[in-house]
């Protein structure tokens, strides 16, 4: 398996108004090339740094998108998952670069990041000869305060992080919802973006106060063969990284503050392990975050990191340990490798979008810009419940009737779509298929219930040391309830036949 460097850009954005009004047009850095820069160090030494690619105050939208994200955004299509982070301080551009200034009101040339990625993967599944039915879901998810919040369904506010062997690292429960088109898309977004956490700042008046990562999910079916591929596409805006004293949080804010450094800092424990050759040991486990990014930071994802800078000299020494952080990254190296297709658990929630999107699972090359029609025909419901009687009969000659009733719900569950045309091959094809998959939901399962063991191992023995804890506490209490009775007053003040009374209730002391 090949490795691949993690790609590495940096932007600068343009002087904001406060900057030029404190410090007029003074910079921190000076332009070489499209690959390199000069930057003071703290002892205002001249440091050259390079980057798979910089783009200054000057750079478009669409040049950020179409080096980082393009080749990302193909690799899914192909199965290999990809993730894009982009990386600052409070107020440096990340979420202009992921956003724009609108999620669905803002003219073209300033579309961020995310509306690109979704335009760019449905016309490529739609125009592509080789693909004969394709799938997208959406999921979005914050890490607010050290917990996971569901942005599509607020009632989940604390997702658990958990790890198959199929699924590698994933968010348990997440909703995923089905989107058809890009406008789909968008409109999920912005109901998901509208319920992220951000507070005002010195620096900032809209910060992200939580780390925000938006999931697509790929399936696609080819014509010339009968394998299914899945890949994944994780854009990641993290919230920036802040000093106190020039954010003046109070508050609420500065405990969003102190969780937000920290979940960074543990971030960069894992880069400084992943690129010092201590690998034996890597602290994934110490946030949230670094849990989440795992595949990403050292595995199978394809990753690209864009480090966001403010060009002010009053903002020097941020925009430094930024750059620092993308000169480690850029070390990591990845094994991107396609993956196998994933099997949806019935337990995952999710939600259409459209009419559509309620049956139909796939959907491919419109033949007008207006349509988002799926490339194969639809059965009618006579139809497929014939030929989908036909599979159960079939199933039964080899497997026990409790096991087929298994599998007719996950037909139903799966809305499991069959051509017109399809011959009794196709179907000991769709057979054997559909076997598979259950075997993988049962291995998810023994997984999940692994990981739940030992959840509750971890939990028994917390709560084994806060009973022996408490076990010296009475031991202590009662040492010194006995010392009390030979004085007759506990403290020098209390009778101890008081104290004894209050005690005894709670076997403090005996009767």
């Amino acid at each position: 398996m090949s490795r691949s460097a993690t790609a590495v850009c940096v932007r600068f954005r343009p002087l904001s108004h406060k900057e030029r009004k404190a410090n007029g047009d003074k910079v921190c850095f000076k332009r070489l090339d499209s690959e390199s820069f000069v930057f003071k160090d703290e002892r205002e030494e001249d440091v050259i740094f390079s980057f798979d690619r910089v783009f200054y105050e000057d750079s478009e939208q669409s040049d950020v998108y179409n080096f980082l994200a393009v080749p990302i955004v193909a690799d899914a299509i192909s199965g290999i998952n990809g993730t894009i982070i982009t990386y600052g301080q409070t107020g440096a551009g990340k979420t202009y670069s992921m956003e724009g200034p609108s999620i669905l009101h803002c003219n073209k040339q300033k579309t961020g990041l995310i509306q690109r990625v979704v335009d760019e993967l449905f016309q490529s599944l739609r125009s592509s000869e080789s693909i004969a039915m394709w799938s997208v879901k959406l999921s979005m998810v914050e890490i607010y305060l050290e917990k996971v919040r569901d942005l599509l369904d607020l009632s989940k506010d604390n997702l658990q992080i958990k790890e198959s062997k199929t699924q590698g690292i994933y968010i348990s429960g997440a909703t995923e919802v089905s989107i058809m088109s890009s406008s789909d898309a968008l409109e999920c977004l912005s109901e998901g973006i509208a319920n992220r956490a951000v507070g005002e700042t010195q620096m900032n008046l809209a910060s992200s106060r939580s780390h925000c990562l938006y999931i697509f999910s790929v399936q696609q079916g080819s014509t010339s063969d009968e394998r299914v591929r899945g890949g994944k596409i994780i854009l990641v805006d993290l919230a920036g990284s802040e000093k106190v004293e020039k954010t003046g949080a109070e508050g609420r804010v500065f405990d969003e503050a102190k969780t937000i450094n920290k979940s960074l800092s543990a971030l960069g424990n894992v880069i400084n392990a992943l690129t010092t050759g201590k690998q034996n040991h890597v602290p994934y486990r110490d946030s949230k975050l670094t849990r989440i990014l795992q595949d990403a930071l050292g595995g199978n994802s394809r990753a690209a990191l864009l480090c966001c800078c403010s060009p002010s000299a009053l903002n020097a020494p941020e925009s430094l340990s930024t750059i620092r952080f993308g000169t480690r990254t850029k070390l990591i190296k990845t094994s991107p490798k396609s993956t196998s297709p994933e099997v949806d658990s019935v337990k995952t929630a999710s939600k259409s979008t459209s009419p559509e999107a309620d049956s139909v699972k796939t959907a491919s090359k419109s033949t007008s810009p207006e349509a988002d029609s799926v490339k194969k025909p639809i059965l009618d419901s006579h139809d497929q419940n014939d030929m989908r009687d036909q599979i159960l009969s079939k199933l039964r000659l080899s497997l026990k009737e409790e096991d087929v009733d298994l599998l007719e719900e996950l037909f139903v569950q799966e809305g499991i779509i069959f051509e017109p045309d399809y011959s009794m091959a196709d179907i000991d094809s769709v057979c054997q298929d559909v076997v598979s998959q259950e075997i993988s939901l049962l291995t998810q399962a023994v997984e999940e219930l692994k990981e739940t063991v030992e959840e509750l191992t971890d939990e028994n023995e917390r709560l084994r040391g806060e009973l022996e804890l408490a076990q010296e506490t009475a031991t202590q209490v009662q040492a010194q309830l006995a010392a009390a009775q030979a004085d007759g007053t506990l403290f020098g003040f209390m009778p101890a036949a008081a104290i004894s009374y209050l005690l005894r209730p709670f076997g403090l002391v005996p009767d």
